[in-house]
């Protein structure tokens, strides 16, 4: 006879804590956050403070935070390692959840969008498959970004893409061929050289802006085209206007 699949009362909540300034929490964060019976956050090592977590300490320094341990290995070479380190995640957080606690994990940006929680969440319904999962939005990096540099990044009928450059520049070549279109490049730090020289070949790198660690020590922000010289860190955001506005609003 088969074996019933383990139940969980808890829930797991993914909570979105922007992408560095802590007055871009939302009050809603914040408040989840506290009302929550466990927060956890993602780091590369038990002894690590993650980018996350700073955020939430500097926003609630009063808030207890534990944490849970990543592979943040850049690429397709790291793709076993992030996975396993997932499932050892999930094998953490069940225990918690069949114990019906509410678990917060805070995550940059919004936990949606090119976030460590969908594979968590992944991992954690393959465990207790009828487990409550829900998020809270954070403020992008890209919207920061865009408000920093003072761009209108979308108009009237005008579209977005938002690409990664994981694996290089490759992935925005077919973004920017359509010149009304608005395009935002994340995650693309060590290829900013590329990126930068694959706009100014398709006309784009003019009204183009980078902000680096948005928020966070070492920030910086400016036209692409003056920080280009060298690779960022992975927490590089790239903003290209439509061909039709560059140049207007962009103002670092």
């Amino acid at each position: 006879m088969a074996t019933a699949a383990p139940q969980s009362g808890g829930r797991l909540l993914g909570v979105g804590v922007g992408p560095g300034d802590p007055e871009l929490v939302t009050r809603q964060a914040l408040r989840v956050v506290a009302e929550s019976d466990r927060v956890v956050a993602p780091s590369t090592a038990v002894d690590a403070v993650g980018r996350a977590e700073a955020i939430v300490r500097q926003a609630s320094p009063e808030l207890h935070m534990e944490r849970l341990v990543f592979d943040m290995t850049a690429g397709g070479d790291g793709r076993g390692a992030r996975e396993a380190s997932h499932r050892a995640a999930a094998q953490a957080l069940v225990r918690w959840l069949d114990d019906g606690e509410q678990v917060a994990f805070v995550t940059l940006g919004d936990p949606n969008i090119y976030s460590t929680f969908s594979s968590l969440t992944a991992a954690v319904r393959g465990l207790r498959p009828t487990v409550e999962i829900g998020s809270v939005p954070g403020i992008m990096a890209f919207q920061a970004l865009a408000a920093r540099a003072g761009a209108v990044l979308l108009d009237g009928t005008e579209s977005l893409s938002l690409v990664t450059a994981l694996d290089g520049p490759e992935a925005l070549d077919a973004a920017i061929e359509d010149p009304t279109r608005a395009v935002v490049v994340y995650k693309g730090g060590r290829h900013v050289p590329e990126i930068a020289a694959s706009l100014s070949r398709a006309g784009r790198l003019e009204g183009a802006v980078m902000g680096e660690l948005l928020g966070l020590p070492g920030e910086r922000t400016g036209p692409l085209a003056q920080l280009a010289d060298g690779p960022a860190t992975y927490l590089a955001t790239v903003i290209v206007p439509p061909g039709a506005r560059r140049g207007q609003g962009q103002q670092p």
